[in-house]
Order: C-alpha cells, then sequence, then structure tokens
C-alpha cells in the first residue's frame, strides 16, 4: 500500500491561489501573446488583451475554449497577480497611475516565479517522509516569501533564475527522500522524457521521476501515479480518465487544466476537478 505521507489539505496554499477579483488584470496586460492553437491574436507585453474590460475583468471568461484562447485557461499566477496588485503597488492600478504600469508589468513575471516556488515548497513542507528536510524548506520558504516583499525596484532586479535553482535542488531532494517510500526493485526515472503521444494506460507510475517529461497526448487513462513527481511535466492533451493522482509530488491545477480526464481521475484533496472534464 502506498501511502502519500501528506500533511496538507489545500488551506495552507490559499493565498497561492489567482484571485482575479483583486488584481489588475495583469496576466491580460503584462504577457506576451503568440497567435497559435492556444491564443487566437498576436499581443505584446505591456498592451491590454482586447478582451479585458474596464473592470479588469475577462469579457469572454466563460467562452475562452471555443473563442480561441484555451492557453489562458492553462495559465496559473499562483497568487502572484493580487499580491503584486494590492500588497507591491498597495492598490493604485496601472490604469489610474499610468506612470506605474511598466514597473508593474516588470515586476509581475517575477513574481509569478516566485510564487510558484512558494507554491512547492509549501508543499514540500506538507511532505511527512521530508521531515529531516523541513528546516532547510522552512528557511527556503521564508527567504521567498521575503523577497516577495521587497520594493517593486527591488523585485524587479531579483535574480530569479538563480534562485529558482537554489529552490529546485531542494525540491529533488524531498522527492527523492518521498519517492524512496515506494517499494520498488529498481528506479524508475523519466525525467524530461519525450513521451508524446505515449502509450501508457493503466501503467504503474508509482513514485516515478516525471520532472519535466512531455506527457502530451499521451493515454494515461487509469495509470497510478500516486507520488509521482510530475513538477513541469507537459500534460497538454494528456488522457487521465481514471489515473490516479492522489500523492502525486508537485502537482499543479494548470497541468490538471491542460488535460483531459473524467469523474473517475483521482486527485489530491489540494487541487480542483476542471470544470472541462465533465462529470
Amino acid at each position: 500500500m502506498v501511502r502519500t505521507g501528506r500533511r496538507d489539505d489545500g488551506t495552507e496554499r490559499a493565498a497561492l491561489r489567482a484571485d482575479c477579483a483583486n488584481c489588475f488584470g495583469l496576466c491580460c496586460v503584462a504577457l506576451t501573446l503568440t497567435r497559435s492553437s492556444d491564443f487566437a491574436v498576436d499581443k505584446d507585453a505591456g498592451e491590454p488583451c482586447h478582451n479585458l474590460q474596464d473592470d479588469f475583468r475577462c469579457g469572454i471568461h466563460t467562452e475562452l475554449r471555443t473563442q480561441g484562447f484555451p492557453g489562458c485557461t492553462v495559465y496559473d499566477c499562483f497568487g502572484a497577480g493580487q499580491k503584486v496588485s494590492q500588497e507591491t503597488f498597495e492598490g493604485q492600478d496601472w490604469r489610474r497611475a499610468p506612470q506605474t504600469a511598466r514597473q508593474m508589468f516588470q515586476v509581475f513575471p517575477v513574481m509569478r516565479q516566485l510564487h510558484e516556488l512558494l507554491w512547492y515548497l509549501t508543499e514540500a513542507l506538507s511532505l511527512r517522509p521530508a521531515v529531516p528536510l523541513h528546516e532547510e524548506i522552512r528557511r527556503a520558504l521564508a527567504g521567498t516569501e521575503a523577497l516577495t516583499r521587497l520594493t517593486p525596484a527591488a523585485i524587479a532586479d531579483v535574480d530569479v533564475a538563480a534562485h529558482r535553482e537554489n529552490v529546485a535542488r531542494l525540491l529533488l531532494r524531498t522527492s527523492e527522500l518521498v519517492r524512496s517510500t515506494v517499494p520498488r526493485k529498481k528506479k524508475r526515472s523519466r525525467r524530461g522524457a519525450d513521451l508524446i503521444g505515449a502509450r501508457l494506460h493503466r501503467a504503474d507510475l508509482q513514485g516515478a521521476d516525471l520532472r519535466g517529461a512531455y506527457l502530451i497526448a499521451a493515454d494515461l487513462s487509469g495509470a497510478d501515479l500516486r507520488l509521482a513527481d510530475v513538477i513541469g511535466a507537459d500534460f497538454r492533451d494528456a488522457d487521465l480518465s481514471g489515473a490516479d493522482l492522489t500523492g502525486s509530488l508537485f502537482l499543479t491545477q494548470a497541468q490538471l487544466n491542460a488535460a483531459r480526464g473524467d469523474a473517475a481521475t483521482k486527485l489530491p484533496t489540494s487541487l480542483a476537478r476542471p470544470a472541462h472534464w465533465g462529470g
């Protein structure tokens, strides 16, 4: 029997969930969009999407997939939008204070990466098998949080790549500790593997290393992904029908939103079943 050894039901990460009502539509302005199957238009960074309304809401939010913007449905800022809007810039929006716009749009992508790291580190701290690393994880969590509290200019100058690399090493050690609790005769590593369209129906992937794997359009129906490390794995159009992802390590809502599943797909309690899955 595989135990997830997890103490987090998602409540500790509530502040790391996007709250669009308290954001100035930053993902709709600060980011570059390239016309593709994900986005119906080209848009430069700093240019508001034509679907962005005066109240900073999306005018086609409930129709994004049918209107040619499925890429928007799989984007997650991990709460960075409301942090930048309400804390870093103290509720002063870029429309009423256009002098803040350029810097706000520079800060947002950095904050988004820092908040993603906060999401992973908070999860790591909830994993009982990783107790030997919890003190290091707490320090990394506090250090990352401190970076998010800097001034706008200081946040924009953060060497986020270097910080991310340091955190990534700690998360890898965490993953190895947790996955070592899964009994098996040999290690199963598919890190960064090209598994596009792979036939993995009912595959036993308990405790597998799938970090950064390309699982685009893969058939993972009925697969056992308990305690599999899926950080950075690309699940676009992957079939997760009936798959068991309870206890999957570092799984995000954006990854689920990019995939296909059904009512039989088992999910961690901290994540929601995507609306487009049905059931």
